[in-house]
């Protein structure tokens, strides 16, 4: 059906006859009355009433004569005065004759004498006159100029307000690719898909697509959002606008809407275009629910502008927003529903082949010295995202300015990871001859239970130089990354952290504060295992799985337990048995291997950092993927030395076959199998690292 004069259907607006506009010379009639005041005012001087003009000759003869009462003397020789009488009289004398004289003269006939200062020149009295005009003036403007503006509305009359702080890549865009984003084909198959069809609409509409009004891409910090991004706008052959979330939000309720219809009018304008918006849950957290009597209107006014403009009733056409955020649990669901996010892009921490790829990507342009290879520096780094790895090179480049040299080695990599995971590298000297042997111990525990462990990760050197808060550390990595975790790993990862203070106990007789954060992440792990993971025969297999943020780190119970306090009884009683059981397992492998762990903590007193390839032959066992590891290396050397020539830089070492991502591992943030470190801080523990960090 058409709206037209034949359908019956009304219009929206009444089309009515414009007012006349109004005459062009009425805009003139107020500067022309101040300029008519300002003359009769100054053309007219006011005098006094009843005022005698006389010359100087007459002047003289009225002082004679007695007749002059008073007279003021001005600078400029105009005097005024007034008779016996009472009437008036103004002259004017001569300069060279206003002298002692004269004076003389009007003081024997008793006329009083007064001196007025020096008048202004007319200019001047114009200047002083029209200041005096000027605050009156800027009322009136400021009247006028709000009268004209109300229709624009109050924010419109403040200049930038309402406007969009917004970049528009256009002409110039950056020189990011996609080439430069390494890993993450998926991801970028569905973003480059979207620029396909802006660049080429016609082969879509051919088969009906329709391209999509919003794209998403949530994940954990720093795995290359926003870099992602970049990409686009560097591969994109339209306009890119670029904007973050917190821009939009101000003091003044209406002025974030003001901004997004600003920034969807500029991308209308520039159509086809690509909206990015930067963490978007600053803009697109839920809105308030019924019952709740406060609301935050400013960021609810802005949502409902940004859902209008995405998909209301006049929608933004060949417009696409890319959007990126690390809590999509926060965001409104009428914001992720289909026909705003159609596409929710999942960047999630990279595998072992992407890590492998990003590192090669951080190591353009640097010297690697042969020893270093980029696919066992990616399995030392679970659970690192792309920033992180970046971090990684830099730390270690400057590592290597450090002992003087410009070519990176594998040293260099490996302090640069204890030093992001642990912190700055200490002195054992510092420690004190009984916390040095404690620590030795400690560690050896660890170590020990680890190798006798057939499904725990393998060791890959353990170490009692200090680190951040860390007074020792076993290292642990797996030959290849898992994708699910078995009860049997998660008992022996309970029993490898609870080694170090079975060893203690075995061979010092007592334990010390120093298994403070052991004792933390097994419970951790522990409570998981019962309450989340329903692997306990008493409770049985339910989950009341912990509510928080699902890509941040630290996030704490937000709701309320689920449970009733006799199942909570029976998940502690649960807790606390697999701890037990967990200990009495690490005990009976440091006491079967007393002769190995005494000689692991004497190589460790000795030579303060022992490798994994030492803790596996004290115990007699093989190095898990030992075989694996040296045919790797063998063959990288090979390669390299058939390839480069020894003075040439070396290139890094060819990425690992993809693989798809692994998971975070239960009850460890961010996917991350790091140390297992013993801290103690005096009065006070403080906390030390876990098996799995």
């Amino acid at each position: 059906m058409t709206r037209d004069a034949r359908s019956g259907l009304p219009s929206d607006k009444p089309q009515g006859s414009a007012p006349p506009s109004p005459p062009g010379w009425r805009r003139w009639l107020l500067p022309v009355g101040l300029l008519i005041s300002l003359g009769l005012l100054f053309a007219f001087p006011v005098r006094p009433p009843s005022a005698t003009s006389l010359t100087y000759s007459q002047f003289l003869h009225q002082v004679d004569r007695g007749a002059v009462k008073s007279v003021t003397i001005s600078a400029n020789g105009e005097a005024a005065g007034s008779f016996t009488n009472g009437s008036g009289f103004t002259t004017a004398i001569p300069l060279a004759l206003a002298g002692p004289p004269l004076l003389s003269d009007l003081a024997a006939h008793h006329v009083q004498v007064a001196a007025a200062p020096p008048t202004a020149s007319l200019g001047a009295e114009v200047l002083g006159g029209f200041l005096s005009f000027l605050p009156f003036l800027a009322l009136f403007a400021v009247f006028a100029y709000s009268g004209r503006r109300a229709g624009v509305g109050m924010l419109g009359g403040l200049p930038g307000v309402g406007k969009a702080r917004a970049r528009v890549f256009d002409a110039q865009r950056p020189t990011t690719t996609f080439a430069d984003v390494a890993g993450y084909d998926g991801a970028k198959a569905e973003i480059a898909e979207v620029v396909d069809f802006l660049r080429a609409p016609e082969r879509f509409r051919r088969a009906g697509a329709v391209v999509p009004r919003g794209v998403l891409m949530v994940g954990p910090p720093g795995t290359g959002k926003t870099l992602l991004a970049r990409a686009v706008a560097g591969e994109a052959g339209v306009p890119f606008i670029s904007a973050t979330g917190s821009s939009f939000v101000e003091m003044f309720v209406g002025v974030g809407a003001a901004r997004v219809r600003d920034l969807f009018q500029e991308a209308r304008r520039r159509a086809p275009a690509i909206i990015f918006v930067d963490e978007v849950d600053a803009i697109g957290q839920r809105r308030s629910g019924a019952g709740v009597a406060v609301g935050n209107d400013e960021r609810e006014q802005t949502l409902n502008q940004m859902l209008a403009e995405m998909d209301g009733f006049d929608p933004a056409q060949g417009v696409v927003v890319l959007a990126a955020t690390n809590r999509p649990e926060v965001l409104d669901p009428a914001l992720l529903r289909p026909g705003r996010f159609d596409r929710q892009v999942t960047v999630p921490l990279p595998n072992q082949a992407e890590r492998a790829a990003i590192l090669a990507v951080h190591c353009r342009g640097k010297h690697l010295e042969p020893d270093v290879d980029l696919g066992a520096v990616a399995r030392a780094t679970p659970g690192f995202s792309g920033a992180e790895l970046a971090n990684l090179v830099n730390e270690a480049a400057i590592a290597a300015v450090r002992r003087g040299s410009d070519r990176l080695s594998a040293a260099d990599f490996s302090y640069a990871r204890d030093r992001i995971m642990l912190g700055r590298r200490e002195d054992s000297n510092l420690l004190l001859p009984s916390e040095r042997k404690a620590v030795a111990v400690h560690e050896s525990g660890h170590a020990i239970v680890a190798a006798c462990c057939p499904f725990a990760d393998p060791v890959e050197r353990v170490t009692i130089l200090p680190a951040g808060q860390a007074l020792g550390v076993t290292f642990q990595l797996p030959v290849a990354e898992r994708h699910l975790y078995p009860l049997s790993y998660l008992l022996d990862s309970l029993a490898v952290r609870l080694g170090g203070r079975a060893a203690e106990v075995e061979v010092l007789g007592e334990a010390s504060t120093g298994a403070v954060n052991d004792l933390s992440t097994a419970t951790d792990l522990a409570l998981r295992m019962v309450r989340e993971y329903g692997l306990s025969s008493s409770v049985g297999p339910v989950s009341y799985p912990l509510g928080g943020p699902m890509y941040l780190k630290g996030g704490q119970e937000v709701t309320s337990r689920p449970f009733a306090e006799a199942t909570q009884q029976r998940i502690d009683e649960e807790v606390a048995r697999l701890l037990r059981d967990a200990e009495q397992r690490a005990t009976e492998v440091v006491r079967s291997h007393r002769a190995a762990l005494e000689s692991l903590v004497a190589e460790l007193l000795e030579h303060e950092t022992v490798p994994g390839e030492v803790v596996y032959r004290l115990v007699g066992r093989d190095q898990p993927g030992h075989e694996q590891r040296q045919e790797a290396k063998a063959r990288r050397f090979g390669e390299r030395s058939q390839a480069v020539g020894a003075a040439a830089p070396v290139a890094p070492a060819a990425p690992a076959p993809p693989a798809p991502p692994a998971p975070s591992p239960p009850g460890t943030p961010g996917g991350r199998l790091g140390p297992t470190a013993l801290g103690t801080g005096g009065a006070e523990p403080s906390p030390g690292g876990g098996a799995g960090r």
